[in-house]
């Protein structure tokens, strides 16, 4: 059973502002776990809970898990909200198309990818149609594509997301290309940007300034790619007090507290 993810102090809950953060490390049906991508998770989730956000995180998330959780930050949107979605695991594009993959996924084909992957196009659609004023998303999953050799075919990385107006990506490596895993409690990305967030800047600004952060850590053997269509400034990191904060839900336990 997993611990609650959440620790430290917060400012007030902003119902304004949501996120969705999800960090898949184990993978029965791959070649490898990625240890980093619950603890990236973890740090991002306290890094949200402690500027107010209202998080829904999740680790070692299935496709239901990742579905309802999806359905639910959908439900909450408003006309005001500002909605941060995270997802640090395997990522595997098919017909130029992104595709999230949960840890219970069974990946033999192309057709298992479109089937049981969770399309990152499709999500972005549904929070623009769902009526959210900004949409920010960081994915953490330009990697070797694990079931390769299963396929007649493959590409690796990620094809290029596709944005609709008033949204931010951060992606933690350009179309096409992967990353490889440092052996360390964070992944680059992550690690340049827990660093920006702290420093209370716009969030174009801080998206930007992780991606020069990685590249200058990286020798630029690893260049992240922002895309952006905001139509205006956000600045996400209000003065910070003394608010309890409150645990979130595990994938793992099951359990909302």
């Amino acid at each position: 059973m997993s611990a609650p993810i959440c620790s430290g102090e917060s400012a007030p809950l902003d119902t304004n502002r949501l996120a969705l953060v999800i960090g898949n490390s184990t993978y029965p049906d791959a070649d490898s776990p990625l240890p980093q991508m619950t603890r990236d998770a973890e740090g991002l989730t306290n890094a949200l809970r402690k500027d107010g956000f209202l998080v829904d995180a999740l680790d070692n998330a299935t496709r239901l898990d990742m579905t309802c959780a999806i359905d639910h930050l959908r439900a909450s949107v408003h006309l005001n909200s500002i909605v941060l979605v995270y997802f640090g695991g395997y990522g595997v594009q098919s017909d130029g198309q992104n595709y999230l993959i949960p840890v219970d996924a069974k990946i033999w084909s192309e057709e298992d990818v479109r089937r049981q992957g969770v399309s990152i196009d499709r999500l972005l659609s549904q929070l623009e149609t769902s009526g959210a004023r900004v949409r920010l998303v960081v994915i953490e999953a330009s990697r070797r594509n694990p079931y390769e050799r299963r396929f007649r075919t493959y590409s690796h990385g990620l094809a290029p997301i596709q944005t609709g107006e008033n949204a931010l990506i951060l992606s933690s490596a350009a179309p096409g290309q992967v990353v490889e895993d440092p052996d360390e409690l964070h992944s680059q990305l992550m690690t340049a940007l827990l660093t920006q967030m702290d420093s209370s800047k716009a969030i174009e600004e801080v998206f930007n300034n992780t991606r020069n952060a990685v590249m200058a850590a990286t020798q630029g053997q690893q260049i992240p790619a922002v895309s952006s269509t905001l139509t205006e400034s956000v600045n996400l990191w209000p003065a910070r007090s003394d608010a309890p904060v409150f645990s979130v839900r595990s994938a793992a336990s099951g359990r909302h507290e």
